[in-house]
C-alpha cells in the first residue's frame, strides 16, 4: 500500500469539513476494505442516497461513546462479542417524531441529526431501526485502526462533532472492493480517498501524546547521560530517553531508537544481540557527543513479554523468530515508531543519524516527520546461540547485516 494512491491529507480535511463523501481504507492485513464516509452533522438524504446506490453496504454512524450512553443506547451484544475485529454495534434506531418506515433516505438522515443533537433524548428513539450506531474507543485510530475510529477523528481533526456516517464499498458482485478498485471507484465519483493510517500519521505529526514526567542525571559505565521519563497517551506506557549533551550547530545527533528487550538488555541473553547492541549504542553515542538512546517499551517487537517466551519457546522446536510470531497471531514485527518520534521531536532531535540495522525503522520514523539523515551500522559478530536469530533478521527482515 503505498502512500501516492492517496489524496494529500489537507485535501481530505477541506473536503470532508465541507461536507463531501470520501472514501476511507484501512491496513490490507485488517479487513482490507474501503468505506465511504461523511460527517454527520452535513449527512443529507442525497448523502444516505448515494452510499446505498453506489456502496451498497451497511449504513452505520459511528460516535463517541458519551453521546451514545447519554442516549440509552448500549451494546447490540455483549461488548466480547465473536466479531473478529471487535466492531462495537450498539442498539439499532430510529428517529421516533416523523419517521414513517425509517428506512427512506430521508428517514435515515433525519436519525442521524438527531443521534449527534444535543437536545435528544433516549425517548426520541424507535428501537430497533434502521440505522446502526458504532461506539469508537476512547484513544480513536491509536487505539484501534478501524474505520469507525477513523471516521470519529477525522471529524474530531475538522473541528465537528466527533460522528459520521459510512458505509461498505461493494463492487457489482457483491464482494468487497480493493485498493486499486477504490481509487478507481473514487476517481469516477469524484472522490477524495485517504486510510485510517493517514489518520494516524496525522495525529502523530500534530498531537501532543507524550509528556515529560522526570528528568534525572544517569551516570552509565559508557558516560553521564540524562535520563527523561515519557508518559505516553496512546499506549499508558512509560518511555525513556538517555540524552548525552546538546545540539549543536553543524553537527548532527546520533540517536538509537531501542526497543525493550528483557532478556537481552537486563539477563544478558545470548539468543539475541538486543542487550549488546544497546550498550554499543550508549558507547557510540557517548564517543559521538550528542544524541539520544530513545527506550521503547515494546516488549517482544511489540508482543510483550509473556507471547515473547511462548515464541522462544516455539523457537526452540524449530520455528524462526518469523515463524514463532506468525504462529502467535502476530505480525513478524508489530513496532510502531511514533510515540518515538515525538520523544525525538521534543528533544529537538527532527535530524538525526541513525543507529540501526533495520531499514523499516528508518520509514518508521520518516513518516512521523523525522529525517535520518544518515543510517549508522551497528553490526556486532553473532554468537553461538544467536546465529540463527540474525540469519532470520537478515533473511526475513531486511535487516542490513
Amino acid at each position: 500500500m503505498t502512500d501516492s494512491i492517496f489524496d494529500p491529507i489537507e485535501d481530505v480535511i477541506e473536503a470532508f469539513q465541507n461536507g463531501e463523501i470520501i472514501v476511507m481504507t484501512d491496513d490490507e492485513d485488517r479487513e482490507n476494505e474501503g468505506d465511504l464516509i461523511c460527517a454527520a452533522e452535513k449527512t443529507t438524504p442525497e448523502v444516505i442516497n448515494f452510499m446505498v446506490t453506489h456502496a451498497r453496504g451497511l449504513v452505520c454512524v459511528p460516535m463517541e461513546e458519551n453521546q451514545l450512553r447519554h442516549l440509552g443506547l448500549s451494546h447490540m451484544v455483549p461488548a466480547h462479542s465473536s466479531d473478529k475485529y471487535h466492531t462495537a454495534f450498539m442498539d439499532s434506531v430510529d428517529i421516533r417524531q416523523g419517521t414513517t418506515t425509517g428506512i427512506s433516505a430521508t428517514d435515515r438522515a433525519n436519525t442521524v441529526a438527531a443521534l449527534i443533537s444535543d437536545t435528544s433524548q433516549a425517548s426520541d428513539f424507535i428501537k430497533p431501526g434502521h440505522m446502526f450506531p458504532l461506539k469508537a474507543v476512547p484513544g480513536g485510530v491509536l487505539e484501534r485502526a478501524g474505520h469507525t475510529e477513523g471516521t470519529v477523528d477525522l471529524a474530531r481533526i475538522c473541528g465537528m462533532k466527533p460522528a459520521g456516517v459510512i458505509c461498505e464499498i461493494l463492487k457489482d458482485d457483491g464482494e468487497m472492493m480493493r485498493l486499486e478498485a477504490l481509487r478507481a471507484f473514487a476517481d469516477e465519483h469524484g472522490l477524495k480517498m485517504t486510510a485510517v493510517s493517514e489518520i494516524i500519521k496525522y495525529r502523530y505529526i500534530h498531537e501532543k501524546l507524550i509528556h515529560l514526567e522526570r528528568e534525572i542525571n544517569m551516570p552509565t559505565d559508557a558516560g553521564p547521560f540524562r535520563l527523561k521519563l515519557y508518559s505516553s497517551d496512546v499506549d499508558n506506557k512509560d518511555h525513556l530517553a538517555l540524552v548525552c549533551g546538546e545540539p549543536e550547530e553543524g553537527k548532527t545527533p546520533l540517536v538509537r531508537v531501542h526497543s525493550e528487550c528483557l532478556t537481552g538488555d537486563v539477563f544478558h541473553s545470548m539468543r539475541c544481540d538486543c542487550g549488546a547492541q544497546l550498550h554499543a549504542a550508549m558507547h557510540a553515542v557517548q564517543k559521538h557527543g550528542c544524541g539520544a538512546i530513545v527506550y521503547m517499551r515494546q516488549e517482544g517487537r511489540g508482543i510483550g513479554l509473556a507471547k515473547k517466551l511462548h515464541a522462544y519457546e516455539l523457537q526452540e522446536k524449530g520455528m524462526d523468530t518469523v515463524e514463532a510470531n506468525e504462529h502467535l497471531g502476530f505480525n513478524a514485527d508489530l513496532r510502531d515508531y511514533g510515540v518515538g518520534a515525538q520523544i525525538l521531536n521534543d528533544l529537538g532531535m527532527i535530524k538525526i543519524d541513525l543507529l540501526t540495522n533495520n531499514p523499516a525503522k528508518i520509514t518508521g520514523l520518516d513518516k512521523y516527520g523525522i529525517e535520518v539523515v544518515e543510517r549508522v551500522p551497528l553490526v556486532l559478530p553473532p554468537g553461538e546461540h544467536n546465529d540463527f536469530y540474525m540469519a532470520t533478521k537478515r533473511d526475513k527482515m531486511g535487516h542490513i547485516i
